[in-house]
């Protein structure tokens, strides 16, 4: 039992160390504001083009931002709970997994 808890640490350790490897962006507007982040849902870059650096665009690239960040994230929950399942595969048994994956 203490092995497979040791096993669970270094695996969750080593998912970390991939998921900030990982970089996933989300955009709005067709790419005018893009949001870099990794998978560890830090955000590493913001783009925002040229055309929404204007005062009078201010409520709008707000907007755009938020939208990006969203995607951003969301994408990383996704990476990062597609490892976490990867590691629950390998550690359990195959079939309390899929016990524990219905819904």
């Amino acid at each position: 039992m203490f092995g497979k808890i040791a096993q669970a640490q270094k695996q969750a350790e080593e998912i970390k160390l991939r998921l900030d490897a990982i970089t996933l962006e989300g955009t709005a507007s067709g790419g005018a504001v893009k949001v870099i982040a990794n998978g560890n849902k830090k955000i590493i870059e913001v783009v925002i083009a040229d055309e929404l650096m204007v005062l009078e665009r201010k409520e709008e690239l707000q907007s755009l931002l938020l939208i990006s960040i969203d995607n951003a994230l969301q994408n990383a929950d996704n990476v990062a709970a597609s490892e976490m399942q990867a590691m629950m595969n390998a550690i359990l048994p195959s079939g309390l997994t899929s016990v524990l994956g219905k819904k």
